[in-house]
């Protein structure tokens, strides 16, 4: 079994090292994946007009794929380690394009349940966030953290190409236009995932980007041994989704792990549940038109490009704790102000809240990614799925939460107002959070 070991080359002895070609390509598939993102705050008020549904049928839609979405996570995490990361993203763009595409023969509010809800968010929950901390985890030892920040940013990147035409599409020539698009996007990065998405890089016959010398085997999932060389590892038999409830076994006897969920669950209620499903539709309520206010989102997904990227390059540098604690602080200032912003007319303030909650948007993640491998080591990006579970699951509880409020009162300020209050409660969270420390060195996952 030392054959591998002879193959490896120094990272020096090559121009590009495969691991930025491996993140370029990982780029992109975030990018082909991230254009459901931008599609419901989009398609609800045009899905209405249509078929006369309520904003609360359309929110529990998004809720199920943000379930769903979340509770995939750590278990797409752990099936990465054992069949490799291009199976497992080709099937996930795979679904997405399914979803999307079967969307456009819809005419029952339960079919877009299984739509938006089953098919795209068991897709988008195989990928994302999850997704980029293990590329980053297994093929970088250096600039970690840039790296992740800059994987998180394609998603926004995604949400800034689709965005515009989502929107342009849904008024003129329709709403089942902007679906196949967001199906094309999708399917059209597969061919580069099986091409060029390496599941490590033993595969590639190369070190993780900055390492020396072959890293010591730190279990499942450790830098250089994801993927099938990992599975090979630690037994080609062994089970993904034991392997997933293992961790998430261990990880819940540490105190950070819940901190870490508490503050990501609002993270995920505060962009996801509620700018991301219902920002369009609330300034659509106070006169603005869907253009404007998609145009006014992709300017999010632009800064949250810069913030993203900002963010992995000061996680290298400083406490992450305290980057969690001022990134959500800032964010509940701006929702705070948000329903003052809210007008017919785009005004300078609310550019200026857009540009602030752009570079705000995902910039926690690098920080919680890099607690993640910090205190848990080796089972650190299935400890992020879980995470990043929690966050999907606040994500889903805000939208079907803001959606019932519109339909309760006619408007969205109460939702906005309550979003506010728990970004100060993630803000006190993550600035207590202890460096515990977990056992490294997980035990053997039974087949």
């Amino acid at each position: 079994m030392s054959a591998p070991e002879t193959t490896l080359l120094p990272a020096r002895k090559r121009r590009i090292h495969p691991a930025w070609i491996v993140a370029a390509v990982a780029f992109l598939a975030l990018v082909g994946a991230a254009g459901f993102r931008a599609a419901p705050g989009v398609l609800m008020v045009p899905l209405q007009s249509e078929f006369g549904w309520s904003t609360t049928v359309l929110s529990a839609a998004v809720s199920i794929n943000l379930v769903l979405f979340g509770l995939t996570a750590p278990f797409a995490a752990a099936l990465m380690e054992r069949f490799g990361v291009r199976v497992v993203t080709s099937v996930a763009l795979v679904l997405i394009g399914a979803g999307s595409a079967l969307t456009v023969l819809v005419n029952e509010s339960w079919q877009i349940l299984l739509t938006w809800g089953l098919l795209i968010g068991l897709g988008t929950g195989s990928m994302a966030l999850v997704f980029a901390a293990t590329i980053a985890n297994t093929w970088f030892v250096k600039s970690r953290g840039l790296v992740i920040g800059i994987l998180t940013a394609g998603s926004a990147a995604g949400q800034l190409v689709f965005l515009p035409f989502i929107a342009a599409l849904a008024q003129d020539p329709g709403w089942r236009q902007a679906s196949l698009l967001i199906a094309a996007g999708a399917l059209a990065v597969v061919p580069l995932v099986l091409k060029f998405l390496k599941n490590s890089p033993a595969e590639a016959g190369v070190l993780p980007y900055g390492a020396e010398a072959e890293p010591a085997s730190e279990g499942p999932g450790a830098a250089g041994t994801s993927g099938p060389d990992a599975a090979g590892a630690a037994g080609p038999s062994r089970n993904a989704a034991v392997r997933a409830l293992q961790v998430l076994k261990r990880a819940s006897k540490v105190r950070t792990f819940w901190a870490l969920a508490a503050g990501f669950a609002i993270c995920g209620a505060t962009t996801n549940g509620l700018i991301g499903t219902h920002f369009i539709p609330s300034a659509h309520d106070h006169g603005m038109s869907q253009t404007t206010a998609a145009g006014l989102l992709a300017v999010v997904g632009i800064f949250d490009i810069v913030g993203t990227i900002a963010s992995g390059w000061l996680t290298d540098r400083f406490n992450p704790r305290i980057l969690l604690a001022v990134y959500y602080q800032f964010r509940g200032i701006g929702l705070l102000v948000l329903p003052l912003l809210l007008s017919a007319t785009v005004q300078p303030s609310m550019i200026v809240f857009v540009v602030i909650y752009g570079l705000d948007w995902v910039a926690t993640v690098p920080p919680t990614a890099a607690i993640c491998r910090e205190v848990f080591g080796a089972d650190g990006s299935v400890v992020f799925g879980w995470v990043f579970a929690a966050h999907q699951l606040g994500a889903a509880a805000a939208a079907l939460a803001a959606g019932a409020i519109r339909d309760a009162t006619g408007q969205y300020t109460y939702a906005w107002f309550g979003a506010a209050a728990m970004c100060t409660i993630a803000a006190v969270i993550s600035a207590t959070i202890r460096k515990d420390t977990a056992a490294k060195e997980p035990a053997p996952v039974p087949a």
